[in-house]
C-alpha cells in the first residue's frame, strides 16, 4: 500500500447502514424482531399486496432525528419519503422507501480518534431514514452465493425494518491512515448508537453495516477518480482490510493501464480481498419520486431540542475520560476499542468488579469464546453482573480461575447463571482436608525424586505435585491449601 500511495491520494467515503430498535418496523405494524421464523413479522403492506397504504412510525423518526443531533447535522424543518426504483427481490413492493432531498439530517460531522490519539474529523453529507431489505438465501451452490445456486428462499421478516443511512462526504488526507480511519470511524458511529440506545448495533447481525467507497487521484490531481463500493461489510477489522486491498487493487490497475470500472464490491474474509459484484448505479439511475401515500415530516424547535437533551455524552471524550479513569495502557484501551466492549467493561465496573478484572474477562476467556463461535462478546448471554459472581465466587474461594472459565463457557451454552452452574455441575473447589491429604499422599508417592528435591531446599519444585493433584481432583483443589499440605508432610 505504501507503495500506491507514492504516486496516489486516496479518497474515501462511507455509508453506514444503522438499523433501528424499534417496536414495530418503519411503515408497517409488523414486529420488529431478530431471528424469528422466517416470513412470520409480516403484514399486507410489507408484502406489497395491492390497496394497502403505508403508516409512519413516529419512534423510527424520533431515533433518525437523535442519530443526526449526534452527528452535529443540521435537522430540515420539513423532509419526505421517496420511492427508490430498483429491482429487490427482497421487498415485495419492487421499491425501497427512503429519502433523497432533503434528508430528514444533513451538513455534521464527527470527530474520529485514531489509535495514537490525532483526532480526524470525517464531514457528514446527510443522514435519512429508510427501510430495510428482506434477506435472500441461496439454495444449491457450493458457495452460498447467487452466481451458482439453483433457486433463492426470500424472508421478509426484514423487510421495512427501520435504517437510518448515514452518508460521509469525500474524505481526503487520510493517507496511510486511511484503514486506520475506516476502522475507527465505522467504530464512533457503533458507539454513538450504541450509546443513543437507538440500535442494538450488533455488526455480526447485520445491525450496522458499512459500504466503504475507495478511489485513486494521482498526487496534484484536482478530480477525484473513480471509486468503487465494497458492499455490506460488518466489522471494524473487515472495513479497514477492505479499504487496504482496494487501494492496492486499483494502483495496480491504474499503474498497468486499465481503468477503474465503477462497481460494487463484496469483500471475502477468506482470501482477504474484493471481488466484482455488479455496475454502480448513480442517484439518477434510481428514478426517485416522492411517495404519494406518505406525507411530509415537519420539525419544530421544540420536538428537536426535546430529543436533543437525550443525547449521550461525546465518544470521543466519553473514551478518554474511560482511559485515564481506567489506567489502562494505550494498547490495552485500543484493543478494547477495537474488540467492541467498551460498554461492556464500563457496566461490568459499575457493577462492582475493577477494571483490570474486567478487563481480563472480556478480553480473555469471554472473547475466545467469543471468536471461536464466530460471534460478537455480547451475543455470548454472558452479562456484567455474570462476572462480578464469578470473581465473587473466586474470592470468596469457592472456586479457582481455572473453574471460572468453564463457567463462562457453560454460561455461553445457556445453562445459567454462574452460582447456579457451580451448584449442577459440582464445580466448587475441594478444600476437605481429608480427600486432599489423599491426593498429596499419592502424588507424593508417585514422585519421590520430586520430594527429595524439596527436602533438599528447591521449592520450587513445590509445582510439580501441585500439578498431579489438580489433575487427580479435576482441577477443583484449592491450590494455596495443597502447597500447604505438601510442605506439612514434607516437614
Amino acid at each position: 500500500m505504501k507503495q500506491a500511495l507514492q504516486t496516489y491520494e486516496v479518497v474515501l467515503g462511507f455509508e453506514v447502514h444503522v438499523e433501528l430498535n424499534t417496536q414495530t418496523k418503519m411503515f408497517s405494524t409488523a414486529t420488529n424482531a431478530f431471528g424469528d421464523q422466517p416470513n412470520s413479522n409480516v403484514t399486507a403492506g410489507d408484502l406489497g399486496l395491492p390497496g394497502t397504504l403505508p403508516t409512519i412510525n413516529a419512534a423510527g423518526i424520533d431515533y433518525g432525528i437523535k442519530l443526526g443531533l449526534a452527528l452535529n447535522c443540521t435537522i430540515a424543518p420539513e423532509s419526505r419519503f421517496t420511492r427508490k426504483q430498483y429491482f429487490y427481490p427482497d421487498l415485495g413492493k419492487n421499491y425501497q422507501t427512503s429519502q433523497e432531498e432533503p434528508a430528514i439530517a444533513y451538513d455534521g460531522w464527527v470527530d474520529v480518534e485514531l489509535d495514537d490519539g490525532e483526532i480526524f474529523r470525517v464531514e457528514i453529507e446527510r443522514a435519512h431514514i429508510e427501510e430495510d431489505a428482506g434477506k435472500l438465501t441461496h439454495i444449491g451452490g457450493a458457495t452460498g452465493r447467487i452466481h451458482d445456486s439453483s433457486s433463492s428462499l426470500v424472508d421478509y421478516n426484514r423487510a421495512g425494518v427501520p435504517l437510518v443511512e448515514i452518508v460521509s462526504k469525500p474524505i481526503t488526507g487520510a493517507g496511510e491512515r486511511a484503514p486506520e480511519l475506516a476502522r475507527a470511524y465505522l467504530a464512533t458511529i457503533r458507539d454513538i448508537v450504541k450509546a443513543l440506545g437507538v440500535s442494538d448495533a450488533r455488526m455480526e447481525r447485520g445491525n450496522i453495516r458499512c459500504d466503504a467507497n475507495v478511489s485513486l487521484m494521482p498526487i496534484g490531481a484536482t478530480q477525484f477518480g473513480t471509486r468503487s463500493e465494497t458492499k455490506n461489510v460488518n466489522s471494524t477489522r473487515a472495513v479497514a482490510a477492505a479499504v487496504e486491498s482496494e487501494i492496492i487493487r486499483q494502483a495496480k490497475v491504474l499503474n498497468g493501464g486499465g481503468t477503474i470500472v465503477q462497481e460494487t464490491r463484496h469483500w471475502d474474509e477468506e482470501t482477504r480481498s474484493t471481488r466484482s459484484g455488479r455496475p454502480k448505479s448513480d442517484a439518477d439511475d434510481y428514478r426517485y419520486f416522492p411517495d404519494p401515500d406518505l406525507g411530509p415530516i415537519v420539525t419544530n424547535e421544540a420536538w428537536i431540542e426535546r430529543l436533543r437533551t437525550d443525547l449521550p455524552e461525546n465518544p470521543v471524550q466519553r473514551r478518554r475520560r474511560l482511559r485515564e479513569e481506567w489506567q489502562f495502557s494505550d494498547t490495552e484501551f485500543r484493543d478494547v476499542v477495537a474488540a467492541g466492549v467498551l460498554d461492556e467493561i464500563e457496566q461490568t465496573i459499575t457493577a462492582g468488579a475493577t477494571a483490570e478484572a474486567a478487563r481480563k474477562w472480556w478480553m480473555g476467556e469471554i472473547a475466545r469464546i467469543a471468536n471461536e463461535r464466530g460471534v460478537s462478546p455480547e451475543a455470548l448471554g454472558v452479562t456484567p453482573a455474570d462476572v462480578v459472581a464469578i470473581e465473587k465466587l473466586i474470592a470468596d474461594k469457592t472456586i479457582n480461575d481455572k473453574i471460572a472459565r468453564q463457567v463462562v463457557g457453560h454460561i455461553a451454552d445457556g445453562e445459567g447463571r454462574p452460582a447456579e452452574i457451580v451448584a449442577a455441575r459440582s464445580l466448587a473447589v475441594v478444600s476437605d482436608d481429608g480427600a486432599l491429604t489423599t491426593a498429596v499422599e499419592e502424588a507424593m508417592a508417585a514422585n519421590p525424586d520430586v520430594v527429595d528435591r524439596i527436602k533438599g531446599g528447591h521449592m520450587q519444585a513445590v509445582g510439580a505435585l501441585i500439578g498431579p493433584v489438580m489433575k487427580a481432583t479435576k482441577g477443583q483443589a484449592d491450590a494455596g491449601r495443597v502447597r500447604e499440605i505438601i510442605l506439612e508432610k514434607i516437614g
